[in-house]
This record gives C-alpha cells, structure tokens and sequence, in this order.
C-alpha cells in the first residue's frame, strides 16, 4: 500500500486561498486513483476531487471552479489548491488513493489508504 501526509491546513478568512499538498511513499502515484475528500464536524465525509495521474481531473459541484486539484510525480505528490474559500468548505481534509474505476471515485469505501488529515477552517 502506499503511505500517505497531509500538510497545509490552516485557519483563512472567507475569500481565501489555501494549498493542501499530499506526499506519497511506498508507491507512485502514478499507479493509483488519487483523491482528495473532506468531512466537516457532524457529517459524513464527502468527496472532493480525484484523478488519475495525467488524467481528466473530477470535482465535487461544490468546489468547482475554486478548487484545483494537481500532482507533481517527480515529488509523488498531489495538490489541492482551494481559492475563494467559504466557512462552509470548513473540514478535516484527507488524501485517499486507490485502484479503483471512474465510476467509483466518490465513493468513500472504494479508497484503501488514507491520510491522517490535516484541519482546515474559514471564518467569516
């Protein structure tokens, strides 16, 4: 399997920008599904985006079009770039990979390695 840290959370003011990086070890990324997703205090955690490596990128509705999602395999690393952000994107981040298919990438269950995540909050 492969290892996954999280780092780059913070506290930001709403309409602020903040970028969430994921470093691999044991594996490349380039042989997983690799994802980021969130879950706020009391519900459930949601997905954010995924992609294979090189390949389409997927949002969540929520997050397009501020959120930008990237990798770095010379680094075995991905990125979550999260501009404008809102009080509501306010969560604990985590970094999933797996070998998984497109039309399973929402999917919480279908994700094998997980990072420890790392907070990220908006205020108002």
């Amino acid at each position: 399997q492969v290892q996954l840290v999280e780092s780059g959370g913070g506290l930001v003011q709403a309409g602020g920008s903040l970028r969430l990086s994921c470093a691999a070890s044991g594996r490349t990324i380039s042989m997983y599904m690799m994802a980021w997703f969130r879950q706020a205090p009391g519900k459930e955690r949601e997905f954010v985006a995924a992609s294979w490596s090189g390949g389409t990128i997927y949002y969540a509705d929520s997050v397009k079009g501020r959120f930008t999602f990237s990798s770095d395999s010379a680094k075995n690393t991905v990125y979550l770039q999260m501009s404008s952000l809102k009080p509501e994107d306010t969560a604990v981040y985590y970094c999933a990979a797996a070998q998984i298919s497109i039309s399973t990438i929402r999917n919480v269950g279908a994700y094998d390695s997980w990072g420890q995540g790392t907070q990220v909050t908006v205020s108002s």
